[in-house]
């Protein structure tokens, strides 16, 4: 345990003991991890210095593409999309090209099939939330065993399926749209309009991409739009229930919600919304607790995520970092929820 200024602190370290207010009222407890917003607010509470534990819990974070390559692939994405205009698609044929290097990419690593991915919560924008949509349709459409061209298809059609967001003047992150006016509701469902019918005409594109654009926010009870269709091919329902999610972990269209919170949505409108068996391949390889996210457990314990159980993604293994009463517990405490089924995570702590 080291004493480090607050000055010094980068975010994401373990306390060691907790950190007291004047009149010695916890303002985090000890095991606690330092979020990098939380430093401004403790330098302004007068907090000049905490102890941080020497090592910090290892866990083992796996996200579908790694993140130099996901980086990449983002800034790809975003470098061709920010030079299209309405009349001009010339350059974005080149993404047809990127959905396959993001294929081969997937196919290349090692088990991928096999894996639950940590795919967390965060603020983003158009470009990584198609890439991210991308990604998870192209597992689940290989998961599938959809033909290679199909698997394509649905890869390029991910990546521009957003694009008619560029056209509006409305503010849509990290709000519900249910929350704006009736005009601005109406104006953010164009969108997908909008990106159908810059693109409609290209002959590079296969008509499923092109009605991945204009149906990926249709829902197979009618409530959907801008059709309100109810018979939904399977291509484009692995994007509806990907695109969904990744919305409501994003903000996109939505308040910004946890992972385990979209999951449960998804499971909840699961054979109403969506179809069932897309819903539930979605849940078999994306984890209810991300590795690294903080928990609190059913005995009052804090807890850090540190692996996942292919089995049972809701359960997946954690370190306890303190206990019911705040004290930091110092020996590794690693417990496999899916071996030990009287614990269970109760909340995710912010």
């Amino acid at each position: 345990m080291a004493e480090k200024l607050i000055k010094d602190i980068v975010g994401n370290e373990i306390l060691g003991r907790p950190i007291l207010s004047s009149n010695y009222q916890v303002i985090l407890p000890a095991g606690a991890v330092i979020r990098p917003e939380y430093v401004d607010k403790l330098a302004e509470l007068g907090i000049h210095s905490v102890y941080i534990k020497d090592e910090e819990p290892d866990t083992e974070e796996r996200d579908i593409l790694k993140a130099e390559v996901k980086k990449q692939m983002t800034d790809k994405v975003k470098a061709v999309m920010e030079r299209h205009t309405y009349h001009r698609n010339d350059e974005l044929a080149t993404l047809s090209v990127e959905a396959d290097v993001i294929i081969d990419t997937i196919l290349d690593e090692e088990q991928v099939m096999e894996r639950v991915f940590d795919i967390k919560e965060k603020s983003t924008d158009v470009y990584e939330h198609s890439l991210t949509v991308c990604t998870m349709a192209i597992v689940m459409a290989l998961k599938l065993q959809l033909k290679k061209t199909v698997v394509h298809d649905i890869g390029v059609g991910c990546l521009l399926h957003d694009i008619g967001l560029r056209y509006l003047t409305i503010s849509y992150e990290n709000q519900n749209i249910e929350s704006l006016s009736q005009a601005d509701q109406a104006e953010y469902k164009k969108h997908a309009v909008y990106g159908y019918s810059a693109l409609k005409d290209e002959n590079w594109m296969a008509d499923v991409s092109k009605k991945i654009i204009l149906c990926h926010h249709e829902r197979l009870d009618g409530t959907g739009y801008p059709l309100h269709q109810t018979d939904i091919p399977l291509e484009i329902d692995i994007v509806n229930v990907c695109d969904t999610f990744d919305e409501m972990i994003s903000g996109i269209g939505y308040s910004r919600t946890k992972v385990y919170q979209a999951l449960q949505y998804l499971k909840e409108n699961r054979g109403i919304k969506f179809r069932a068996d897309v819903v539930d391949l979605l849940l078999q390889f994306v984890a209810a607790y991300p590795a690294g996210t903080l928990v609190k457990t059913n005995k009052g314990e804090t807890a850090i995520v540190i692996s996942q159980n292919k089995i049972n993604p809701d359960r997946p293994a954690i370190r306890i970092l303190s206990d019911r009463y705040g004290k930091a517990i110092v020996q590794d405490t690693t417990i496999d929820l899916a071996k030990q089924p009287d614990v269970f995570i109760e909340s995710v702590l912010d």
